[in-house]
């Protein structure tokens, strides 16, 4: 890189961390912390709700995931309009109701305690693996580009996050996550104009070398559920954007600080269907990468991992100043999804831990130190993780593949508690054993069953099935036994009463 390039991305990282730090003399309250005092402009909230899908895993493993085979990961996108429209119509109005910056307040009321806590905490265990392997995989991408040490890289990263995060609060954040939205698009669109240019023989031969290479493929339309065809996906993109838009706190607190219930629904529709078009934006890269390449095969060097194409595109093909900005982009997807999960994580353990029964939260002071210490430890523990995963990934792979398990399960417990109204705590319980079960034997018997022996007791399903089969377990089974209960109890009334 060039000295203009690095002063591009270094006054990038610099602007947005005195930006997002300039929020807090606004942060006087809880509620300024957790929702903005209620008065953050619609189109912000919308592209922060877009910026926090987004991700730098997103903006790498998409186009390396067209470069090395087709579209099918499109079909995710596909499923997205259906899970919005079902957030919007069901979602929101609930938790608009309910009136409290956690999401998980409502299992408290449904089913009690035990449904908040299990809820709270396999989120938050969630949240650190998640920001932690963001982290980590934005800094294995910059250590291609700029050649700067993986965990000087994490360090920075999680430093400038928790900086205007703890200081700016969730007005911070959003007005943050909003920029470096329009940031990723910008830089996503330039790269398209310029891989559309640089073709040899003109944009035609990108679109030939694609076609004849089966490049815009949507996967198998196969019925089978042993591989990611179609169907397939389009299914797991239903329940895991349900489970995004539906549950996930990160969205739920933008539902809320938004001024007003018609503001909120405006807010999920656009942040999350502008996901489509730049998803698509996104493959495309990273078909016309593998055309570019093709049609200059001597301009890649050999062994180069498809998820390093793109970095490789950028630092050695873009022209001087265009290189930063796309660095840019890169990072912005990565800070906007830590910054978020730093915020959503110290408004869950204000609110779901902290707060009284009567729903008081002792003085504002008290409060706004549990947000701090809560946001700053948070923050220093996903630092330590994306570090630790240079040197011990196994381990940590484990602990992540067991806090999806546990979190597996809090979609079929919120569906229960909304669809089946005389589910019941009991019955919930053994729902949410049950799907935890299904889901568990799904995601490690393929690693643990491998003996000849054992291999029959192994899933034969695809793993993106596993939060479909679990989330209907828990809801199937729940909503058999809420029902079953009902009737015995009403069979056994008139019993006496005769």
């Amino acid at each position: 890189m060039n000295s203009i390039d690095v002063i591009i991305f270094v006054a990038y990282l610099v602007g947005v961390v005195l930006f997002g730090s300039s929020f807090y003399k606004r942060n006087k309250s809880s509620k300024s912390f957790t929702l903005g005092n209620n008065n953050i402009p619609t189109w912000v909230i919308s592209m922060s709700i877009f910026a926090t899908f987004v991700s730098s895993i997103s903006y790498l493993a998409l186009p390396g995931l067209a470069y090395l085979s087709n579209w099918n990961a499109f079909v995710f996108s596909l499923s997205i309009p259906i899970a919005i429209l079902m957030a919007v119509k069901f979602f929101v109005p609930l938790y608009r109701s309910v009136g409290s910056p956690s999401a998980y307040t409502y299992l408290e009321k449904r089913f009690g305690p035990w449904a908040k806590y299990y809820a709270s905490v396999m989120y938050l265990l969630t949240q650190l693996m998640r920001a932690g392997t963001i982290m980590y995989l934005l800094a294995l991408a910059l250590n291609v580009i700029l050649g700067w040490n993986i965990a000087l890289i994490i360090v920075i990263t999680g430093l400038s996050v928790m900086i205007y995060s703890l200081l700016g609060g969730i007005q911070a954040v959003v007005w943050t996550d909003a920029i470096q939205g329009i940031i990723l698009v910008v830089g996503a669109l330039v790269c398209t104009v310029l891989l559309l240019f640089s073709m040899p023989e003109g944009s035609g031969q990108l679109f030939r070398i694609a076609a004849e290479n089966n490049k815009f493929s949507l996967g198998s339309f196969g019925l089978e559920l042993t591989s990611s065809t179609f169907w397939v996906v389009l299914i797991y993109g239903l329940f895991i954007n349900l489970q995004n838009y539906g549950i996930d706190q990160n969205y739920i607190q933008r539902y809320m600080a938004a001024s007003s219930e018609k503001e909120a629904k405006k807010s999920a529709l656009f942040g999350g269907l502008l996901y489509i078009p730049v998803s698509l934006l996104f493959l495309f890269i990273g078909t016309a990468l593998f055309a570019y390449y093709s049609a200059s095969p001597h301009l890649l060097p050999e062994g180069l991992s498809s998820d390093r194409v793109f970095p490789y595109f950028i630092t050695n093909e873009l022209p001087a100043g265009l290189t930063g900005l796309l660095i840019a982009s890169v990072f912005a997807a990565g800070m906007s999804t830590v910054s978020t999960s730093v915020n959503s994580s110290a408004t869950i353990i204000l609110n779901d831990f902290f707060k009284s029964k009567d729903g008081r939260q002792g003085t504002e002071r008290k409060s706004m130190k549990i947000l701090y210490y809560s946001s700053f430890i948070f923050a220093s523990l996903c630092i330590l993780i994306a570090i630790a995963m240079i040197n011990v990934q196994s381990a940590l792979e484990t602990w992540w593949k067991l806090a999806s398990i546990f979190s597996g399960g809090m979609l079929g417990l919120f569906l229960l508690g909304y669809f089946s109204k005389k589910a019941k705590n009991a019955s919930a319980l053994i729902g949410v054993a049950a799907g935890v079960v299904v889901i568990g034997w799904m995601s490690l018997s393929p690693i643990f069953f491998t003996s000849e022996a054992m291999l029959k007791y192994s899933s034969p399903f695809h793993n993106y099935l596993t939060i479909v089969f679990g989330t209907l377990a828990i809801f199937l089974l729940g909503f058999l036994l809420a029902n079953t209960i009902y009737r015995n109890k009403k069979i056994l009334v008139a019993k006496v009463e005769k």
